[in-house]
């Protein structure tokens, strides 16, 4: 599992991951936070319990697991291959813990360059949604 080498969260927001097809090489590195914030409707009983003059808030927000220990990536073909060949055939490691959101964005896209995702057998055909391996094709 992807939390073996994550003992404690409490002090990070999330975590740079690669994930490796053991057969090709080829390998994706992603960004992933502990936790979501989630837009939840109150309650009749919340509602009714709000007092005081203005306008009173319907929902709240509540924080939830990301779904972190089971994620595998948000790309398409790392998915399609995974579903193919099997989670064995594939070695999921944390490269690195962040602090807070900023952190672990600018910490994705060191990893990406890094790695040179664009140029090599990756899985990743984008780093932030602004340069893309077409174009560098």
């Amino acid at each position: 599992m992807i939390d073996e080498n994550i003992h404690d969260i409490s002090q990070s927001f999330g975590f740079i991951y690669k994930i490796t097809n053991l057969e090709t090489g080829k390998f994706y590195i992603g960004k992933k936070a502990f936790w979501h914030n989630k837009k939840k409707k109150l309650t009749k009983k919340e509602l009714a319990e709000q007092t005081g003059p203005g306008r009173k808030p319907t929902t709240k927000i509540e924080v939830v697991d990301s779904g972190w220990r089971d994620y595998w990536g948000s790309s398409k073909e790392l998915l399609t291959d995974i579903k193919a060949l099997g989670k064995d055939k594939f070695k999921r490691e944390v490269l690195e813990l962040c602090s807070n959101k900023k952190e672990l964005t600018y910490s994705e896209v060191y990893h990406q360059m890094v790695n040179h995702v664009l140029t090599t057998n990756s899985y990743n055909d984008n780093i932030l949604g602004k340069f893309y391996r077409k174009d560098l094709e």
